[in-house]
Parts: C-alpha cells; sequence; structure tokens
C-alpha cells in the first residue's frame, strides 16, 4: 500500500515538472515577438502604435499557454494526489 502511494505521489510530482516545461515555449515565444517588434518600430517608428498593440495582444495569447501549464501543474501536486490515493483505498477495499 505504502509503496503504491509513493508511486501516485512520485508520479504526480514528475507530471507537474513536466507541465511546467511549457513554461518554456510563452518565455521564448514572447521574448522573440517584442524583439521584432523593436526591429518594426526601428524600421518604421509611424507605425508604432499599430505594432505595440499587435505584439501585446499576441504576447496575451502566448502567455496563456504557460497559464494553462500552472494549473495543471498546481492540481497535479496539491489535487490529484488526495484524489488518486483515495481511489486506490476504496479499490483496495481499506
Amino acid at each position: 500500500m505504502e509503496l503504491a502511494i509513493g508511486i501516485i505521489l512520485g508520479c504526480c510530482a514528475l507530471g507537474a515538472g513536466l507541465a511546467m516545461i511549457a513554461g518554456i515555449g510563452p518565455g521564448i515565444g514572447e521574448g522573440h515577438a517584442v524583439a521584432k517588434a523593436c526591429e518594426a518600430i526601428g524600421r518604421q517608428p509611424e507605425c508604432k502604435g499599430d505594432v505595440t498593440t499587435t505584439m501585446l495582444m499576441g504576447c496575451a495569447v502566448a502567455e496563456t499557454t504557460g497559464l494553462y501549464a500552472l494549473v495543471i501543474a498546481i492540481l497535479l501536486i496539491f489535487v490529484a494526489p488526495g484524489q488518486l490515493v483515495d481511489i486506490l483505498k476504496t479499490a483496495l477495499g481499506q
């Protein structure tokens, strides 16, 4: 029983860590978007408002991926282990 609970806790922690790898993508993407926006503004300063608006909208959409990953990681750390242990105990009749 203790081994099974340990496996559940370990797998939930591993899954949370893997979910947080998704936080790398938005960071790289947003950095690239800001760099290209600065480059575009440097070439044509008169389009600053349009470029900035579009860049901020794109960064906001890209950030949702990281937020979803964070929510999944938090659920895997705090919610899933308790529910999975309860399911295990029910299945074993304890």
